[in-house]
């Protein structure tokens, strides 16, 4: 087995999420940075991250990082990277990237030099003057960030936010990661009875239940890595044995949803089948203002339409009221939501006990967080 350094980007404000993450599945060097989390590992450390990671993006292994400020510069530097490694002599390597508040920052150009650099010192290596590029795809991805270029291989294909359940969705689906990370802060446990008034397509239900019952989030799906030349097919089939048999059997879990739209709750109930966990998670049609929560202990996770994503602000901040009326201060149930708006504590009607900022896509959001 050989050491890598692997980066794994996430949504602003996972990053401490996913460090831990990563550390209890025993990967080491872990080190949470500004929008992505650093770490070590071997080719077993890339498959299990990539089937196991409910909040990365996508892992990318590290080919080198340097600064450079010139064509030449990065032409050069880019030459210098041992590419022979990963890419073999009939293997596809698309290059895309992108740059930040650095001289070069035509990416047309910056793609087209680093791409040639890769085949320059392929050449070198393979003693061939053409690529055919008829295998399999070794995607390299570039940043430049402040003149400082880090060039990575994408292990992952498609973003690991695409578990594979949800080729349907509603009008304004809210990211998988995401979902999963608000399901992290809200500590989901194998006997929690988590309720979502705005389900939606059932994505907060049914990462509440994946992580509930301790379904490795990429173990149905593919990964680009899988026919790289330089990990072993037998990494995979091991790393994934390992996922399921972490799988938790019989707890005492269940997610419920409503959603004032009938397509909704018909999309949710569709994605928890597809996901393997429909046992676990119910869907009815309901308006906001019929809410009630149950005697016991429970935990609502939500995230209610506003003015930026399917309703007018106005809508949006009498929604907020109703909310604040229906989700009762009781011993035992605790709130964490997700919006955009500034002022959502006045229109519900009390301080969050702790805010939280995320992002969702593009838009700023504080996950408030009632427990107390």
């Amino acid at each position: 087995m050989s050491s890598y350094h692997f980066t794994a980007p996430c949504l602003f404000g996972l990053e401490s999420v996913l460090a831990d993450e990563l550390r209890r599945m025993e990967i080491k060097e872990v080190s949470a940075q500004n929008g992505r989390v650093d770490f070590v590992g071997d080719e077993t450390t890339l498959a299990r991250a990539n089937i196991g990671s409910r909040y990365a993006e996508r892992i990318l292994l590290l080919v080198g990082e340097f600064k450079a400020t010139s064509f030449e510069e990065l032409f050069e530097n880019v030459a210098a990277l041992p590419f022979e490694q990963y890419i073999g002599k009939l293997d596809a390597f698309p290059v895309k990237g992108w740059s930040l508040n650095s001289q070069l920052h035509s990416v047309p150009d910056c793609q087209a030099i680093i791409k040639k650099a890769i085949v320059k010192r392929l050449q070198s290596k393979y003693g061939i003057g053409w690529f055919e590029e008829t295998g399999c795809t070794v995607a390299v991805r570039f940043s430049i960030l402040k003149d400082r270029v880090t060039v990575t291989i994408d292990t992952s294909g498609e973003g690991l936010h695409k578990r594979g359940y949800r080729r349907n969705a509603n009008s304004a689906p809210l990211k998988e990661t995401l979902a999963a990370g608000m399901c992290d802060l809200a500590r989901i446990y194998p006997d929690t009875k988590i309720f979502d008034p705005f389900c939606g397509s059932g994505t907060i239900l049914i990462e509440s239940a994946l992580k509930a019952l301790n379904i490795a989030p990429g173990l149905r799906r593919y990964f680009a890595a899988e026919r790289f030349s330089f990990v072993p097919p037998a990494v995979w089939a091991k790393e994934r044995t390992r996922a399921q048999d972490l799988i938790r059997h019989g707890i005492d879990f269940m997610a419920v949803g409503s959603d004032i739209d009938p397509e909704a709750v018909r999309l949710t109930e569709e994605n928890a089948k597809k996901a393997g966990v429909a046992k676990y998670v119910r869907a009815k049609v309901q308006d906001i203002k019929n809410f009630k929560m149950p005697s016991e202990r429970a935990l609502v996770v939500t995230n209610p339409p506003y003015g930026e994503r399917l309703l007018d602000i106005q809508s949006a901040e009498a929604l907020y009221k109703t909310m604040g009326g229906v989700f009762e201060k009781q011993p035992g149930h605790k709130f964490y939501i997700i919006s955009p708006h500034d002022d959502f504590e006045s229109l519900f009607g009390r301080p969050a006990d702790k805010r939280r900022k995320l992002y969702n896509g593009m838009i700023k959001c504080q996950l408030y967080m009632y427990f107390k």
